[in-house]
Parts: C-alpha cells; structure tokens; sequence
C-alpha cells in the first residue's frame, strides 16, 4: 500500500482535522498524519527501516537522562503549521508527555528522528522540517535511505522560524556525532543500506 491521501477542505479548522483524523477508521497499522493540512495515511514500515530505528533507540537509551522516553509511536502536534506528526523516534520528557492523551506539542521534543521510506521521503526532507523547525525543536536527525547522492544521515540544528541549520551530513558507513544533551556518536555502519 502507498500513501493515501485526505485532501484539507479550507472551511474547517484545524480541530476538525484533528477530529477527522482521529475519529475516521484507517487501514490497520497505517501510520495516520497530517501534513501541511492534509491526512496522509501510510503502510508499516519495512523491516530495514525498523531495524534502523531499533540500533537509534538503542543508543540513544544509553545517553538519555532517566525521566526522558523514546517514543515510536508519538503523535506531535504542530497546528501553526496544521501539522500532526507521527516521527519514527522522538526522545522527549516522559512527565510531559504523561499528560496528554492523543499528541502532545511538538516544542516538548528534544530530538526527532525520520527514517524515509521511497514512497514519501519528500516529507522528511521537506515539510516535515519546516514544521518541526517552527515549533523549535532542538535536533532533527534524518536518515535518508533513499537520497540521491546515496544513503545519508543528516542531523539539523539551530531551529530559526522554519528552517533548520545542517550541522553535520555522514555517508551509511560513517559516523555521525548527535551534540549535547546527548554527546553521542552513532555508528551509521550498523544500519541497514538497501
């Protein structure tokens, strides 16, 4: 299955979205976001992307403080830019999280990470930023499999409105350094390249 569409009615509002998104039934397992005002439901995904995302959360396990979480399955709310995020890890504090019942504010996220998949790797790399951008959290790390130029992973910083500085690009096969609160150095050899 590919990614499904819902297209945004400019009539209602972002808690109507919020509601549609909510209170619809979608495909079992699909990932349900809502990206620049419009639904998007997409598949699983792969096994290789999970098993990149389990290598990030084992490491980053190891540096984050007791009281902070990963999260795989965290919806993030950023409705400045009508924008309902489901990340593939997002380390933040568990207490603020505790209190929400379906998503929390994206600012409460210390770090994002995006794993692409072929079918929608344009929102990681472009909307998907701006938005975690404008709601100011501190790093975004992307894992592109598909890049052109060949696996990469590119870590973001210095969030200003909606843009994100580069801080530093690895090839798979290269490490690549997350800065403090974390201070710690992943080994992109270990993920699987397709």
């Amino acid at each position: 299955m590919s990614a499904l569409t819902v297209s945004h009615d400019p009539e209602h509002n972002w808690d109507d979205l919020v509601r549609f998104r909510e209170e619809m039934e979608w495909p079992e397992g699909s990932k349900v976001e809502i990206i620049e005002g419009i639904i998007t439901a997409s598949p699983s995904p792969a096994t290789r992307h999970n098993l990149i995302a389990d290598r990030l959360q084992r490491r980053l396990y190891s540096v984050i403080p007791d009281d902070w979480g990963i999260f795989q399955t965290l919806s993030i709310a950023v409705p400045s830019r009508l924008g309902m995020f489901i990340p593939d890890l997002v380390v933040a504090p568990v207490a603020l999280c505790d209190q929400a019942e379906n998503h929390v504010p994206a600012s409460l996220a210390e770090l994002v990470v995006e794993i692409t998949s072929k079918s929608n790797a344009r929102h990681d790399r472009i909307s998907k930023p701006a938005a975690y951008a404008a709601a100011g959290i501190p790093l975004y790390l992307l894992i592109d499999r598909w890049a052109p130029e060949g696996a990469t992973a590119t870590l973001y910083g210095d969030p200003k409105d909606d843009v994100y500085r580069p801080l530093s690009t690895a090839k798979f096969g290269e490490p690549i350094k997350l800065p403090a609160p974390f201070d710690l150095v992943i080994d992109t050899s270990e993920f699987p390249a397709d």
